[in-house]
């Protein structure tokens, strides 16, 4: 019977050893499991911001080009604005030139016709 104790307590012992083992394994794996996830989280985070991050400087170098080159293409309308204000200005002073020789000749024209009238009308008339 005490070999027979003997024996169980070995197996018993040995049980506990591998319990223990088993135990310390579980413990080992569950640590590693908790501790790789949250690296991995940091690093799927990471890389995330990451990706979100190019996307933006993309997104946004992509807009900014895009506004470059509307504000170049408004500045050359501009310039083609401007310079037509200034043929536009130029055109008017010149027709404005234009109607006041206009108006002179008239008036010169005026008188001469009156001084006619007037010496038509003061000139002896032959009766027929």
């Amino acid at each position: 019977m005490s070999s027979l104790r003997s024996r169980e307590r070995t197996q018993a012992n040995e049980a506990v050893e591998v319990f223990s083992k088993l135990e310390g394994e579980i413990r080992e794996v569950v640590s590693r499991g908790t501790t790789a996830p949250r690296v991995q989280q940091r690093n799927d985070n990471e890389l995330a911001a990451s990706n979100i991050g190019s996307m933006l400087q993309h997104v946004s170098g992509t807009s900014v080009q895009e506004i470059e080159k509307l504000i170049a293409e408004l500045q050359i309308l501009r310039d083609l604005l401007q310079k037509e204000a200034a043929r536009v200005q130029r055109e008017i002073v010149g027709y404005t030139a234009l109607i006041q020789n206009a108006r002179r000749s008239m008036g010169t024209i005026s008188e001469i016709l009156s001084f006619w009238q007037s010496d038509r009308d003061n000139s002896p008339r032959i009766s027929a």
